[in-house]
């Protein structure tokens, strides 16, 4: 079995503790594995408190001999009252930086460890003073406005790295997108969409009133247009089809030349007629077929019983089994032609899709107006989250630090600031002895 070598943060900070030889330990240590950067800190740590510790040691052995010689060396009582000071503020200072993250000397005295037993008082503080001083709309907007967002992210997005990473990320969340969704859900949702929406309506009204606009607009005259124009050909080139009918339909008793001369005759008016109707633009027939075409418009609007007969060839045209085959072919060629395009990238959709964002953060450089409106909303947008949701963000800090052990905490703390803070301890031990010195030597020439 591997027994893990890595040490705690308390003994990265400390060394390792003593343990009483032959008795257990009342509770194992918790084990808190040191990332490569908090063990360099560790290390510094370390190294700086041998430091003011070896500064402490040396303010003793100074004193110590200037005490055992200053009545040989009457000078020696300056140096003596030196050191004296330096151990004082030294130990002063040790004991302030301790009891910021524990029991000094492991002895519970009042008002000591504060960062253990506050934890969660301090995480709460912390979280309002982020709410109040960094979560404000006011603080969010300005930083947004002064950063000009708009205008870099168009920068970016005008490059081809900008929009190939935009297409990437698209085609990521795309493919991400169809595995999630089910296709029978998928389906479901379009025909529920196309019932809604497109069968559950009448279909007579906005029918004829779409047709009514159309017509009073003159759209459809192209149409019939086209209609006699190819009547007028097919009668050109039909002149035994139609002699035939006549003939056909002709008693038997008739002689052949006689069907002959009435079916040419038929055979020339009709093509008379038609040409009639293809040269007037006024004609009486199109005029009819104006009048009927308008007469149908208003009948698909207030008729009843053309409404009904136009919902009849609605449900003959889309039943239910029509509807289910037209929802799955539509998702099916939806995720089929995205699939597609998302997996090439050379692509028709790919190609069209960067060349619009790069068009997009050309804009966004180029267009003043434009990059103001999207840095507006961009504020609005952080601002009303700012706003709407600045006490949940700040409460993640509260709950973070909530959930941490005490211990652990204060480990992680002394790991950030305690470098610094053994700076305090080396500079009360420097300004302790100044101030020894000082009141040593105010206090000789005052009372000799």
């Amino acid at each position: 079995m591997q027994v893990n070598s890595e040490p705690t943060t308390q003994e990265a900070l400390t060394g390792p503790p003593p343990q009483a030889k032959g008795r257990p330990r009342a509770r194992a240590a918790v084990v808190h594995h040191l990332s490569p950067g908090d063990a360099e800190k560790a290390a510094a740590l370390r190294k700086m408190k041998l430091v003011a510790l070896g500064l402490l040691v040396a303010m003793a052995v100074v004193f110590v001999i200037a005490f055992a010689l200053q009545d040989e060396y009457p000078w020696l009582q300056y140096v003596r009252a030196a050191a004296e000071g330096g151990m004082v503020g030294a130990l002063a200072d040790w004991f302030a930086v301790t009891a910021l993250f524990k029991y000094p000397m492991g002895i519970k005295i009042p008002h000591t460890a504060i960062i253990p037993r506050r934890k969660d008082q301090i995480g709460a503080s912390l979280g309002e003073f982020v709410e109040t001083n960094f979560l404000s709309e006011q603080v969010v907007q300005e930083k947004l406005a002064s950063v000009n967002i708009a205008r870099r992210a168009g920068e970016w997005l005008a490059t081809p790295a900008g929009a190939n990473r935009v297409a990437k990320e698209g085609a990521a969340l795309i493919r991400g997108a169809f595995k999630v969704l089910n296709d029978d859900d998928v389906q479901a949702v379009i025909e529920g969409m196309v019932r809604k929406h497109l069968l559950a309506p009448p279909w007579g009204p906005p029918v004829g009133r779409m047709a009514e606009r159309i017509f009073h607009d003159g759209h459809h005259h192209k149409l019939v247009d086209l209609l006699v124009d190819r009547a007028a050909d097919w009668v050109d080139d039909n002149h035994e089809t139609v002699t035939r009918l006549v003939s056909d339909r002709s008693p038997t008793w008739v002689p052949q030349f006689v069907d002959g001369l009435v079916g040419d005759k038929v055979y020339v008016e009709i093509l008379k007629f038609v040409r009639a109707v293809q040269a007037d633009p006024n004609h009486q027939v199109r005029q009819q077929i104006d009048k009927y075409l308008n007469d149908l418009a208003q009948d698909l609007q207030h008729d009843p019983a053309m409404i009904a007969r136009a919902e009849e060839i609605k449900a003959q045209v889309l039943g239910d089994p029509e509807v289910r085959e037209l929802a799955s072919r539509t998702w099916g060629t939806v995720k089929n032609a995205l699939l597609g395009a998302v997996e090439d990238p050379d692509s028709d959709l790919t190609i069209k899709f960067k060349a619009a964002v790069r068009d997009f953060g050309s804009r966004l450089v180029n267009d003043p107006e434009l990059a103001g409106k999207v840095n507006a909303w961009i504020g609005d947008a952080a601002g009303y989250l700012v706003r709407t949701y600045r006490s949940d963000i700040a409460g993640v800090i509260t709950d973070t630090v909530a959930r941490w052990d005490a211990e652990e905490t204060s480990q992680k703390i002394e790991l950030q600031v305690g470098k610094d803070l053994q700076f305090i301890r080396i500079n009360g031990t420097v300004v302790g002895s100044l101030a020894g010195l000082a009141i040593f030597t105010a206090a000789h020439l005052v009372f000799g």
